[in-house]
């Protein structure tokens, strides 16, 4: 069980490590609402890498933008080499590129692990020609493998308890840990994370953040996250970038960003006087 205090996680630096994903003067608008401008982001394989701001900032249209949802009307995003900036959400999830929401987005009719399972559905093979005899002959060590995969996927959220339970019904919490599952189930190479300890209480946000890092660093998986507690920013990242009105106002590491006085001012409401 968590405990009531929580110790800094030594974080590796990533900067020598190849950039997995590049974000280059990402311009988005909705009619006359500016909501991303100028935005550059360079996330390196291995990292955990924070994206923070005041409501309003632009935080989750940046991830839209990057998952595919939006489209932004200028720059280019480039991922694992590849410039996906005009490609369909789908095919990004090819890639590697896998995400969660800041609003629930389960199945909820669904038990907790035909909804983990939908996360495999890009990995199995659908070719209709050769469908027939794969069906014959390796369809059914292709669904253990998947199903293998996946309780895998349970045993390391905690999870196994609710497998067959119908998601709507469960805790907030639980849900969010679900849908992080889901996730995984994608075989990300990076994963997005959206607000992933939002309304959740102490224990709860202990829990996830050690599975962020677990996923991390025993996964390999590269992670994008947005995220409202400072502590857990601080403690767990390698990269912050701060957003306001749409634009970048500070970028680095997590304790020289939130030493930045437009940051204190932007982000914590604090009254502080730049440096002469």
């Amino acid at each position: 069980m968590a405990q009531e205090t929580s110790t800094p996680i030594a974080r590796p630096n990533q900067e020598t490590a190849p950039a997995l994903l590049t974000v280059e003067d990402i311009n988005l608008s909705f009619g006359g609402i500016k909501a991303l401008q100028g935005v550059d982001v360079s996330v390196h394989k291995g990292e955990v890498y924070s994206i923070i701001g005041p409501n309003g900032a632009g935080k989750t249209s940046l991830l839209n933008c990057i998952s595919g949802r939006y489209h932004p009307q200028k720059g280019r995003i480039v991922f694992d080499g590849t410039d996906i900036t005009g490609m369909k959400p789908n095919r990004r999830c090819t890639l590697g590129l896998g995400r969660t929401f800041q609003n629930l987005a389960l199945f909820g009719h669904m038990t907790v692990l035909d909804n983990i399972l939908v996360g495999r559905h890009h990995l199995m093979r659908n070719n209709f020609l050769s469908g027939s005899l794969y069906w014959l002959s390796g369809a059914r060590r292709e669904e253990l493998e998947h199903r293998r995969h996946v309780e895998d996927i349970i045993d390391f959220l905690e999870i196994a308890h609710i497998r067959h339970s119908i998601a709507g019904t469960l805790s907030y919490g639980l849900r969010k840990r679900v849908e992080l599952a889901r996730a995984m189930a994608l075989d990300p190479k990076l994963l997005l994370l959206d607000e992933p300890m939002a309304g959740m209480n102490f224990e709860e946000k202990e829990d996830i953040a050690r599975y962020v890092i677990d996923l991390n660093e025993e996964w390999g998986i590269t992670i994008v996250m947005i995220e409202h507690d400072m502590g857990v920013v601080v403690d767990i990242s390698d990269h912050v970038t701060v957003l306001d009105f749409g634009r970048p106002i500070a970028s680095g590491l997590p304790d020289d960003v939130m030493a930045n006085p437009l940051v204190r001012r932007a982000y914590l409401g604090e009254d502080v006087a730049e440096p002469a």
